[in-house]
């Protein structure tokens, strides 16, 4: 079954969400205490998406529960955002030993989990946290300090990368720039991108009103 972005077929995410939990396609399988599937709702328009699951993740079967989730909780809050409008999933379902980065066959084993909660969502806003989650999504080699600050549009979504927030708290400066500072302009830019879907959308329903079919046989051109 193929979930990618083109002819995708929307999944039955829970059968997913079983075959995932059970999942030996590589080796992380054999060192994690369990599968990180997602956190929030996957019925939002918004979807962030990190790297992979750390200790705590690992520990608790959810993702971003440690530092880096609570700051971004803090964050999302200043945007007036909670984990209940959005849903959180990472590129690599279980934790890379030593929090090392996923390898790329490690990515590919797992790709098709990722592409099902796409699938699922068809989300409107798409945040991606970091170099692979953003190397992922549009589908080219580039380093986040590069692709962040400007938006994309990929598999019918728009696409905003920022800093994952660990980076935010190592501190320090990524090309000049105060991680904590851009992830806090990204989510503005986010905030933005919802008001506008949602704007479009209630376009689309007045337009659908508007052209009502009242019975009449319309011509073929």
């Amino acid at each position: 079954m193929t979930y990618g972005p083109e002819g995708a077929v929307r999944p039955d995410i829970d059968a997913v969400r079983s075959e995932a939990l059970g999942c030996t396609k590589c080796r992380l399988a054999e060192g994690r205490t369990q599968v990180v599937w997602a956190d929030g709702n996957l019925d939002a328009n918004l979807l962030f998406i990190g790297e992979g699951p750390g200790f705590h993740e690992d520990k608790h079967g959810l993702p971003f529960v440690g530092a880096a989730g609570q700051l971004l909780d803090r964050l999302l809050g200043e945007i007036g955002l909670d984990r209940s409008q959005a849903a959180i999933v990472n590129v690599v379902k279980c934790r890379p030993p030593g929090n090392r980065d996923p390898l790329p066959d490690e990515i590919e084993a797992c790709r098709p989990y990722l592409e099902a909660q796409l699938a699922h969502m068809q989300p409107d806003v798409i945040v991606t946290l970091g170099n692979f989650a953003t190397q992922f999504i549009l589908d080219q080699r580039i380093g986040i300090t590069r692709a962040r600050g400007r938006r994309y549009d990929r598999r019918g979504a728009t696409v905003i990368p920022t800093f994952h927030p660990a980076a935010a708290l190592r501190g320090g400066r990524f090309g000049g720039t105060n991680p904590i500072d851009a992830i806090r302009a990204d989510l503005q830019e986010v905030k933005k991108a919802l008001e506008e879907a949602a704007r479009a959308r209630q376009g689309e329903g007045a337009n659908a009103v508007g052209t009502e079919d009242h019975g009449e046989q319309l011509g073929l051109f």
